[in-house]
């Protein structure tokens, strides 16, 4: 399903960024906040800024929240506003809701209810920064689940020249690469003959150990 509408409800400093953001990419984005001023801020850059109690059914129900694909609640320090809002969103019937979690526990009590998804902001960066302060050629890390890992590794000298034959991530570290990033364009589910350069952006997919092991490969060359 493509997503085209999109609700934020909480305009902190997370949440007016992630709302941005989608703006900037070409999607309908309604903000809702407690606070006037949040609001305020946010009225000429999204589609839609609102002044609203979230943790009310009837609220909610009035700004049409359950036609939305997608409601982000991004609400800063309040956990049991977040909770409630997260509750009604799904008792609506929003098809896809997105929640912050502020810790570990919070984030459990948001899948019990069925959240779709659990975003923790300030431990992803923490992993991010710390995975490209170890290897400098990381680009970008993400984790797709509990076990499996996307990464960005932009290619070292070492690798300058060598196909995908040549590299084998396959079978030395049980990791695929699955497109490469050239200067003249990007390959999408490139070939054993497809030849790796400096600088080339490889895009990689395998469990966070397999990504571990090539970039300790990469680091020791």
């Amino acid at each position: 399903m493509k997503m085209k509408q999109f609700g934020v409800i909480g305009l902190g400093r997370f949440g007016s960024s992630l709302a941005r953001e989608l703006t900037n990419n070409g999607f309908e984005v309604l903000g809702v906040d407690r606070d006037e001023e949040a609001v305020s801020e946010m009225s000429e850059v999204l589609t839609h800024a609102i002044v609203a109690d979230s943790t009310d059914e009837e609220t909610l129900r009035s700004i049409g929240i359950r036609n939305f694909d997608c409601v982000i609640v991004a609400i800063g320090d309040d956990i049991q506003a977040s909770i409630m809002t997260a509750i009604l969103l799904k008792d609506l019937g929003v098809e896809m809701v997105v929640a912050k979690a502020l810790s570990v526990l919070h984030g459990k009590v948001l899948e019990r209810l069925g959240v779709d998804r659990i975003i923790y902001p300030e431990r992803d960066m923490g992993i991010r920064v710390a995975h490209q302060l170890v290897n400098p050629n990381l680009l970008d890390y993400i984790e797709l689940s509990k076990d499996y890992t996307i990464a960005e590794i932009s290619a070292p000298k070492c690798l300058n020249g060598k196909t995908l034959e040549e590299l084998n991530p396959r079978a030395k570290y049980g990791c695929s690469v699955v497109a490469i990033n050239k200067k003249d364009g990007v390959i999408i589910a490139p070939t054993a003959t497809d030849v790796i350069n400096e600088r080339d952006v490889m895009v990689i997919i395998g469990t966070n150990k397999q990504i571990e092991s090539f970039e300790e490969e990469l680091v020791g060359s």
